[in-house]
C-alpha cells in the first residue's frame, strides 16, 4: 500500500493549512500556496514566504509553520497536502496517481452492511471549505477525480459549490461522483446539479436489487429503494448522467440477471452500469460471514448479467474482480479499477501471464479471504487486449 499520510513533530500551527508540494524553491508570488519540502540532505534554503515547511529532519524555520522528524518519501512534486497542529501530514491529492478523490464528509443515511468507510454522525460541513481549497491547488492537467464519503449530498449546496468551482478550475476533469442518490429524490436539489453545467460528470449510484425490501436491507434504510429509484430519474430529468453500480456478494448475487433487466427497463437513461467485487474493510468485515460468496460460485450469474448489457449496447464493467474467477467470455469487460494505494497481488499471481491486465486484490480482501481459484494463468492474449 502507499502510505496517504504522515506524522511528524509540528512548531507555529494554529489550525489546518492546506498546500502544493514543492521540492525546490518557488517564485516567492506563489509560495503562499505551497508547501516546501526538505529532505535531509538539502542545503539551507529561503523558506519566507510558504504555507509550511516540511522537513525530514530537523530545522530552524522561526515563525513558519513546520512540521519536522516526517517521512515525505511518498511525496511527489504538485502534490497536495494539508498539516495540522498535531503534525499530521495528510495527502489529499497525488498528481501522478489516475485515482484521485475528494472525501467529502464522514456522514451518511444509509448504513451499508458491507460499507466500506463506515459513517460517522459528526457536523463536518466545515470540510467544504478545504475541498474548495483543495480544487484551487489541483493540477488542471488532472483527467479524473472523484468525489465520495459518506454521502457526498448530505453537504447539500456544499456540493454544488463544489462542482461549480472543479468546473471553474479544472474544466477538463471528469468528475465521478458516488452516491446513494436518496438526498436527489428532492427535485429542485438535482436540479441545482444539473443547472452547474458540468461538461463531464457522472454520478454513482448503487442499486443492490430490484425487489424493495432487499435493497433497503443491504443499505439498513427503510424507503431507500423508493427514495433512490426517484432520486435517478430526477437526476436523469436534469441532465446529470448516471452509473448505476451493484456490489455484488451473497445478498445480491442471485438476482444479478433480474436486477440487469429492471435497470434496462427502468432506467433506460443510465450511462454505465458496473458489477463491483465485496472490498472488505468497515462493516464488511464483521457481516463477512453473512456477505461472503466466492466469486466462483456466481461467475455464471455475473457473465449472464453482463452480457445482458453488452448485447444491448449498454457500456457495462466488471470492477474489483480477478480473471481467473470470471468466464472469459466477460473479460473484456473487467478493470483494473482498485486504486493504486490500496491495490495487491497475491503469491498465487506469481507468473500469471495476465496478470498485466487483472484488477487484482484490495489490500484488505489479500489478507482476510480470497477465491478457491485464484490462479496463475498462461493464456493467448490476442483476442483479450481490451480487458
Amino acid at each position: 500500500m502507499i502510505p496517504l499520510s504522515a506524522y511528524g513533530k509540528a512548531e507555529n500551527i494554529h489550525g489546518p493549512i492546506i498546500g502544493r508540494v514543492a521540492f525546490h524553491g518557488v517564485e516567492p508570488s506563489v509560495r503562499n500556496d505551497h508547501v516546501r519540502v526538505l529532505r535531509s540532505s538539502d542545503r539551507a534554503a529561503d523558506l519566507c514566504g510558504y504555507a509550511a515547511v516540511l522537513a525530514e529532519g530537523y530545522v530552524t524555520a522561526r515563525e513558519l509553520p513546520l512540521v519536522h522528524s516526517v517521512s515525505v518519501d511518498h511525496l511527489g512534486p504538485g502534490d497536495v497536502v494539508a498539516v495540522d497542529p498535531r503534525g499530521h501530514v495528510r495527502t489529499l491529492y497525488r498528481r501522478a496517481s489516475p485515482h484521485n478523490s475528494i472525501f467529502a464528509t464522514d456522514r451518511c443515511n444509509s448504513f451499508c452492511l458491507m460499507c466500506s468507510q463506515p459513517p460517522k454522525n459528526v457536523d463536518d460541513q466545515w470540510r467544504v471549505a478545504e475541498h474548495l481549497r483543495l480544487v484551487d491547488l489541483i493540477d488542471p492537467a488532472t483527467t479524473e477525480l472523484g468525489i465520495s464519503g459518506g454521502e457526498p449530498a448530505l453537504l447539500k449546496d456544499g456540493l454544488i459549490d463544489i462542482v461549480a468551482r472543479c468546473k471553474e478550475r479544472l474544466p477538463q476533469t471528469a468528475l465521478h461522483i458516488l452516491s446513494n442518490g436518496r438526498v436527489f429524490s428532492y427535485r429542485r436539489f438535482a436540479a441545482k446539479l444539473g443547472a452547474v453545467g458540468h461538461p463531464d460528470l457522472m454520478i454513482g449510484v448503487p442499486l443492490y436489487s430490484d425487489i424493495d425490501d432487499r435493497h433497503d436491507y443491504v443499505v439498513q434504510a427503510r424507503g431507500a429503494f423508493d427514495e433512490t429509484l426517484i432520486g435517478l430519474h430526477n437526476l436523469g430529468a436534469a441532465g446529470v448522467p448516471v452509473e448505476i453500480r451493484v456490489v455484488v456478494h451473497a445478498l445480491t448475487w442471485e438476482r444479478l440477471p433480474q436486477i440487469a433487466e429492471f435497470v434496462y427497463r427502468n432506467l433506460t437513461f443510465a450511462s454505465h452500469v458496473t458489477f463491483m467485487g465485496l472490498e472488505m474493510m468497515g462493516f464488511a468485515v464483521p457481516n463477512l460471514e453473512l456477505l461472503w460468496i466466492d466469486p466462483w460460485d456466481y461467475r455464471d450469474k455475473l457473465a449472464e448479467a453482463t452480457l445482458f448489457f453488452a448485447t444491448r449496447g449498454v457500456p457495462v464493467s466488471v470492477y474489483n474482480h480477478q480473471l481467473c474467477t470470471v468466464p472469459e467470455t466477460i473479460w473484456p469487460y473487467c478493470r483494473k479499477s482498485i486504486s493504486d494505494w490500496k491495490n495487491e497481488y497475491v503469491a498465487a499471481c506469481n507468473g500469471c501471464e495476465v496478470r498485466e491486465h487483472c484488477g487484482g486484490f484490495f489490500s484488505s480482501v489479500a489478507n482476510r479471504r480470497t477465491s478457491r481459484h485464484i490462479q496463475a494463468m498462461a493464456a493467448d492474449l490476442t483476442a483479450r487486449t481490451e480487458c
